[in-house]
């Protein structure tokens, strides 16, 4: 039987580990042990943010709709269930940007679903 020399393999290995660790500090970089472990745990946190980012910036939205709509006079769950009982459609993605960008669009929004709730809630017959 003959004889397998792995140098080939182990160096096509290590540099391409060691091309996706560039940019790491220190050893982590140059070390293969080092990068390699670097780099699936590096992986392993890719993997997770990905997921928590959209947890993180759904929060950051609704953080920026709450301050927006307080200046309006109004809190968030309250802005929220009169949008859902409008049934006007529009994410907190969209709201968060429109409270940002363009605080006069988000105001006409707010104020009049403020008038819409109140006339609705005067419309009803009293429970006395």
């Amino acid at each position: 039987m003959s004889r397998v020399k792995r140098g080939v393999t182990s160096r096509r290995r290590h540099r391409r580990v060691l091309s996706t660790t560039k940019g790491y500090r220190h050893g982590r970089r140059r070390l293969f042990a080092a990068a390699k472990q670097a780099w699936l745990k590096a992986g392993q946190h890719a993997y997770r943010d990905r997921r928590r980012k959209k947890r993180e910036f759904r929060a950051l939205w609704i953080s920026m709709i709450n301050a927006a709509a307080r200046q309006q006079g109004k809190s968030y769950s309250r802005l929220m269930a009169e949008l859902n009982k409008r049934e006007i459609k529009l994410n907190r993605k969209v709201l968060a940007q429109l409270a940002e960008h363009h605080p006069d669009e988000f105001q006409k929004i707010v104020s009049g679903v403020s008038k819409a709730a109140t006339s609705v809630s005067s419309r009803r017959p009293s429970r006395s």
